[in-house]
């Protein structure tokens, strides 16, 4: 079989040849799929479809989850007058297969982690960012409690899955988070990041979407004023996963992101999921650049044909994908 030359090979699993390294002066912000696979992950255990028993790579997903690392204006050399960018890598779920996905990511630094919603598929593997609290070199020189954004009824789910993690007396090693509690609609911000939370309806359960605004110096435009759910010309990228429907208070908040990231699970009606025709017509609604398709099913088809079927514009995301941030 030829390897198709647009799949990008893992990356070594020693953290010095990660290209999330910072301070660096020649890398951009990236957005990274560490896996793109619904919440059995592809292939199904015990099925011999044509999707699971495929030998293209990128018909292998592993649990949906990623990292948008963003480059802000470090300081300047003076001797050599270049200026250094350093990054905010932040990790947007982390399910069950967390440890595998990030190992071969290059075990990247992380400032903070984004939770969509509890489902396991998406807190699988939280206890695996342990490494996270000790290691200097994991978190930009810092130790300690991991920073987490959640909502309130995620902060309690996860005290009662990982309780030796929120115990008075620790146990040596645990992992220990730093909790916020985010509010849908309410901006908050992460080393300067801009960060929108909106509300995304997965079934009855009420999640968490994000868009993420890159540093004004990404571009010339001015800012928007903060709090705004306005469209603006600063440039940003939009999360979406486990969405089956999307209040239109939502779709004007992302309306205009330049990459938008959306759940497409299958073709066919889903109770929890919008299929492929509905997550299309998301993505002209709220008219975004480009758009890449995650959390995506066996019952999809092969990414060969599927991707075929695509409107310009619209991808579908592998494992492993990096792609650039304007």
């Amino acid at each position: 079989m030829t390897t198709d030359p647009k799949i990008k090979k893992p990356m070594s699993p020693t953290p010095s040849n990660s290209t999330f390294d910072t301070p660096h002066s020649t890398l951009n912000s990236t957005l990274t799929f560490l896996g793109t696979g619904t919440s059995t992950g592809v292939p199904q255990i015990g099925c011999h479809c044509p999707v699971c028993t495929s030998d293209d790579p990128r018909d292998r997903r592993l649990r949906a989850c990623a990292i948008v690392s963003i480059a802000t204006s470090g300081h300047t050399n003076h001797d050599s007058e270049d200026t250094t960018t350093n990054h905010t890598n932040l990790l947007i779920d982390c399910g069950p297969d967390f440890r595998q996905q990030i190992l071969r990511a290059g075990a990247p630094p992380l400032d903070a982690l984004l939770i969509t919603h509890s489902h396991y598929d998406h807190v699988g593997g939280i206890d695996d960012l342990r490494p996270y609290c000790n290691i200097p070199a994991l978190r930009h020189g810092h130790t300690g409690p991991f920073p987490v954004y959640c909502s309130e009824d995620v902060a309690r789910d996860l005290r009662a899955r990982v309780p030796y993690c929120f115990a008075k007396h620790l146990y040596p090693g645990v992992p220990t988070y730093d909790i916020h509690i985010i509010e849908p609609y309410k901006e908050f911000s992460i080393n300067g990041i801009r960060i929108l939370p909106i509300t995304v309806m997965h079934a009855r359960l009420p999640i968490l979407g994000f868009r993420i605004y890159l540093p004004a110096d990404h571009a010339s435009a001015p800012d928007t004023p903060k709090g705004s759910t306005h469209p603006t010309s600063t440039p940003s990228i939009g999360y979406i996963t486990d969405c089956k429907t999307l209040p239109q208070r939502s779709i004007d908040a992302m309306r205009g992101v330049d990459t938008l990231v959306i759940n497409a699970l299958r073709h066919t009606p889903h109770m929890s999921h919008i299929t492929l025709d509905e997550a299309l017509a998301l993505i002209q609604d709220i008219a975004t650049g480009r758009a890449y398709l995650t959390h995506l099913s066996h019952d999809m088809g092969t990414h060969a044909d599927t991707a075929a079927t695509l409107p310009q514009g619209v991808h579908i995301a592998t494992d492993a994908l990096s792609i650039p941030l304007p």
